[in-house]
């Protein structure tokens, strides 16, 4: 008979644990052994046995078992040969993961009947099987070291990616996953027990642009993954159309000449069938100035400097003695000292008559600055900018120009002497530009009958010319202002009517002669724009071209990628030395047509802006000597004097060391470095009362003005010389400069005070005074000195002195004769010390001025001695006397 045995093994893998086993014999007298059939759950295994006839002691016993099966790790060891009860066990450790369960047959022997135990006999077979149960020794593993995902922004997935982790344990239990976690806190995700990763809300791009988060994974047990995973979720935007890879901020240095602004932009289509792109570039510096950046300069020195014709006139000066007519005119003199006068419906001005031009005659030229918006109310007023009116008795208008319902018109009324038929008289212009409250450079033209607009260097014919009657000739005169119309035939009281609302500056009116175009672009050129580097490397199929001033670039072409580059190449430039610091917007438009379709995709503006840094300002400073005495023949010489003969005029901005170059604990900081750079004017004036016209004056040569962009204007306050133009010709200038005094005995000393400015005031110099000494009686010196040669004077002259002083002791009291003695002693130190003073001044000066020969006076180096007779000097003379017959 065979039976079965079913044994359960715990898995010991590198344990020595022990399979135990007690097995039961069955003894039938001379039958063989007989195995029980039980089947056992535990790691031991008992087969327990019985007798069934007990006659022999040694058939009765059980000797030994034997395992048939090949490479079964099992032995079973008799543990009572009486009872048969037996021991099964494992001959080395058991591993689950390298066999789950084993089969093999165990037999039983008895002793043998025999001697020697022979004859033995043998049980049945009986098959044993063992199953080796797990344990949890494994922890799951994934089967990536990272896990990486793209997902598109804006979207709910399902599934983004799935994790796997694996578990090497060999049971069902221990070796499958049954959970996943996500350990990473705070982030849009879950985790199913599959492993599989969704986002739970919608994401942006603009947000995040990519996700680190960590997994772990759980096998049925519960043992955790001793390595998380990462996984790594990267979005990408929505394909949304437009610029990519540009800057809102560039900063621009002072002095750098051109700088791109899109160094690395490109313009994202997402695949749309494109067939044209059209791009404007506008850069919006409507805030900078007068619409932009423009050298500051005063009106003069820009015309000057422009080519401009002379002999225009200012209507609208900066408010001084000698224009005092925009005195009560509102002003806002900017950042940049750049006078403007503001118009608010309540305020003009009257032109002095000596100021006005006497004749304008067929050719003139009228230009201004002008900011001015819609007018209130349905129907407006005329608002007059200038008006040439009857100043007494009639209202008549002779010309003028005033704005009037957004239209410009300019009119001019011809005298009936010149004329006497029906001639044009009205021009009428209808632009934007007139009512957009942002600056613009006006400029009329006349040659009658024809009259030329130019609004920003632009030409523009009139859309409407009216004609009128001349005006019949009277003796009535005429009065010019600005700002409004006078009103002199009023009834009750001549009045200000057609008030002007708005800004003015640079007006000036040019009798006799027309400006040319060239003249007219370079009066309001703006000296920042934009620019394209290497114009050359434009693709061919690329065209492109600016506005006037250049602050508007507009490109078109059909290939994206051509496109691209042209947008990269565009720079923005700023030529001005000294730049108004500050922000320049700028704003990108485009339109892109498809094939088949006018437009097939919207394409968002770009707003920009350009951060224009603080330039370092200059200082000016002006040296030389300061003091000097000249004899007064030289001041009424045909020439003069010169005034500053050995001035310099030097420019100097403060610098910083870069970080690279301070090596030590302290740096310099405050360097000064020379600059070169241009003056617009250097003013000479006369400090206390004003020059006499006949009997001084202040002079340049006109031969030192040619070749250079200097002009000089005289008045009775001093001398101003203008224009835009080196530091050294300026300095050749001043020092041409010549003071004329035809009577200089009548004075002792005069004193100047030079100035000099760059961009209009907005960076000045220090105040350089000067004073000049007229020296008095130089003959009287001269012969002084020439005595010290012959000592036989001084004995001559001192004996009779000391002499008539003893013989006349008894009819002079003491006490007079201290007040004597007193009395020249006083005097004589008065004089040595003045002398003293005047070859010290002297010598100081020569040395400066050497070269300049026809000035100089002819000093002796001996030894100076004068000889007085106190007894002619004292009684009339005192220390204040001698001390400002010194000076």
């Amino acid at each position: 008979r065979i039976l079965h045995a079913l044994c359960l093994l715990v898995d010991s893998q590198r344990c020595d644990a022990t399979f135990v086993s007690t097995i039961s014999i069955i003894i039938f007298c001379s039958y063989s052994p007989i195995l029980s059939d039980t089947e056992f759950l535990s790691q031991t295994i008992q087969f327990h046995s019985f007798l069934v006839s007990p006659f022999s002691s040694t058939t009765g016993e059980i000797c030994a078992f034997k395992i048939h099966g090949q490479d079964a790790p099992f032995e079973a060891v008799v543990l009572n040969k009486t009872s048969g009860e037996g021991l099964l066990q494992a001959k080395r450790p058991i591993d689950c993961e390298l066999q789950k369960e084993y089969t093999f047959v165990i037999q039983a022997y008895d002793c043998g009947a025999g001697p020697g135990g022979t004859n033995w006999k043998k049980s049945h077979k009986a098959v044993v099987h063992i199953q080796v149960n797990d344990v949890n020794e494994f922890a799951p593993t994934f089967r990536e070291p990272m896990y990486k995902a793209t997902i598109t922004e804006g979207k709910i997935y399902d599934s983004i990616l799935q994790v796997e982790a694996a578990d090497e344990d060999c049971s069902p239990q221990y070796s499958q996953i049954c959970n996943y976690e996500i350990v990473t806190p705070d982030i849009p995700f879950a985790i199913d027990r599959n492993g599989n990763i969704r986002n739970t809300e919608k994401l942006s791009y603009d947000k995040e642009q990519q996700y680190q988060i960590m997994v772990t994974a759980y096998d049925c047990g519960q043992k955790r993954a001793t390595v998380d995973v990462p996984v790594r979720i990267e979005l990408k935007p929505v394909c949304k159309p437009g610029w990519q890879g540009w800057n809102k901020r560039t900063e621009y240095e002072p002095g750098t000449g051109s700088k791109p602004l899109f160094p690395k932009m490109q313009l994202e289509t997402c695949d749309g069938p494109v067939s044209s792109i059209r791009t404007t570039v506008e850069l919006q510096t409507s805030h900078i100035g007068k619409g932009c950046d423009r050298e500051t300069y005063s009106e003069k020195s820009l015309q000057k400097l422009c080519g401009a014709t002379s002999g225009s006139t200012d209507l609208l000066p900066a408010p001084s003695a000698t224009s005092n007519w925009t005195a009560d005119l509102l002003t806002d003199s900017g950042r940049d000292s750049d006078l403007i006068f503001k118009f608010d419906g309540r305020q003009a001005a009257k032109i002095p008559d000596r100021v006005v031009p006497k004749n304008l005659t067929d050719q003139f030229t009228i230009a201004t600055w002008m900011k001015h918006g819609p007018s209130p109310g349905l129907r407006a007023e005329k608002e007059t900018l200038l008006c040439n009116s009857d100043k007494t008795e009639m209202n008549r208008h002779h010309y003028a120009l005033y704005v009037h319902n957004c239209r410009l018109v300019f009119l001019l009324r011809r005298d009936f002497d010149q004329v006497d038929t029906f001639r044009p008289a009205e021009f009428h212009w209808k632009l934007e530009q007139i009512c957009d409250k942002e600056w613009h450079y006006y400029v009329i033209n006349v040659e009658f009958p024809v009259v030329t607009l130019y609004v920003d260097g632009v030409t523009y014919d009139p859309y409407l010319v009216t004609d009128d009657w001349p005006i019949h000739p009277s003796q009535i005169d005429m009065q010019l202002t600005v700002g409004a119309c006078w009103q002199g035939g009023e009834v009750t009281k001549p009045r200000f009517t057609q008030y002007f609302r708005g800004s003015l500056a640079g007006l000036t009116i040019r009798p006799g002669k027309i400006e040319s175009q060239k003249v007219i672009s370079c009066l309001q050129a703006c000296k920042e724009g934009l620019d394209i580097n290497s114009l050359e490397s434009l693709g061919k199929g690329i065209k492109f071209h600016f506005n006037p001033a250049q602050s508007i670039l507009v490109m078109e072409g059909d290939d994206i990628e051509n496109i691209n580059q042209a947008l990269r190449k565009v720079s923005y430039i700023n030529s001005r030395q000294f730049p108004t610091p500050g922000i320049r917007h700028l704003k990108i438009s485009t339109t892109v047509q498809c094939f088949g379709e006018d437009t097939c995709i919207s394409i968002p503006d770009v707003d920009a802006f350009v951060m224009v840094l603080q330039p370092s300002e200059p200082r000016i400073t002006i040296a030389g000597t300061d003091h000097f005495i000249w004899p007064a023949a030289d001041f009424e010489s045909a020439q003069g004097v010169v005034l500053f003969p050995d001035v310099r005029l030097i420019s100097t901005v403060a610098q910083t060391e870069p970080p690279a170059e301070r090596t030590g604990a302290f740096h310099k900081t405050g360097l000064m470095e020379e600059v070169i750079h241009s003056l617009d004017f250097c003013d000479i004036l006369v400090i206390g009362e004003e020059l006499d016209p006949q009997q001084e004056s202040l002079e340049v040569g006109h031969s030192e003005l040619h070749g250079k962009h200097l002009d000089a204007t005289n008045s009775t306050s001093g001398i101003s010389i203008y224009g835009v133009d080196t530091l050294s010709n300026y300095e050749q200038v001043l020092r041409k400069v010549h003071y004329h005094h035809w009577h200089a005995g009548g004075i002792f000393q005069r004193k100047f005070r030079l100035t000099c400015s760059e961009l209009n005031g907005r960076y000045t110099s220090n105040e350089f005074n000067l004073e000049v000494n007229v020296l008095h009686d130089s003959e009287f010196i001269k012969q002084v000195n020439h005595m010290a040669l012959q000592p036989q004077y001084v004995q001559e002259m001192s004996q009779p002195v000391v002499e008539s002083n003893i013989s006349q002791e008894s009819a002079f009291p003491s006490a007079a004769a201290a007040v004597i003695l007193v009395c020249v002693s006083f005097l004589v130190l008065i004089i040595v010390l003045g002398v003293y003073r005047i070859r010290k001044t002297y010598r100081h000066f020569a040395k400066g001025t050497a070269g300049t020969k026809e000035n100089e006076m002819d000093w002796d180096d001996s030894a100076l001695t004068i000889t007085v007779n106190p007894m002619e000097l004292c009684p009339t003379s005192s220390p204040s006397t001698s001390m400002s017959s010194d000076r």
